[in-house]
């Protein structure tokens, strides 16, 4: 979610990447859904595991409640953690809550920027 959200809001400045430690065999459905109900789909994306070398071009590390001290290689460098909770296993409004909490991190983040603008 918010790697289609940073990448449609900074409209090609930015460019995310999302990935994790322990990526899953397939996206998660109930994410697919809530996603498509605001018109972006990411029903095509793939779980991905992240790399050093991702963390090595990186501007920006954002962990969303990973474990960073146990398992992350972001461990490695300077994170900023969003401690959302895990779509996975919740049922559709828990999601879609999920949804807006990571859209609204990824507007402030992008503000933060000076990379946002609401048109």
């Amino acid at each position: 979610m918010a790697e289609a959200f940073f990448n449609l809001f900074a409209a090609g400045k930015f460019i995310s990447y999302s990935a994790g430690t322990f990526p899953g065999e397939g996206i998660n459905q109930a994410v697919v859904t809530a996603m498509r109900e605001i018109g972006i789909d990411i029903s095509n994306n793939k779980p991905k595991l992240i790399t050093y070398d991702m963390l090595d071009v990186a501007k920006k590390v954002i962990t969303m409640g990973c474990n960073v001290e146990d398992a992350c290689p972001a461990n490695m460098v300077i994170t900023e953690d969003w401690g959302l909770d895990d779509p996975n296993g919740q049922n559709l409004d828990k999601v879609r809550s999920i949804r807006d909490q990571v859209r609204d991190k990824v507007r402030d983040l992008l503000n933060e920027m000076g990379q946002y603008s609401s048109s």
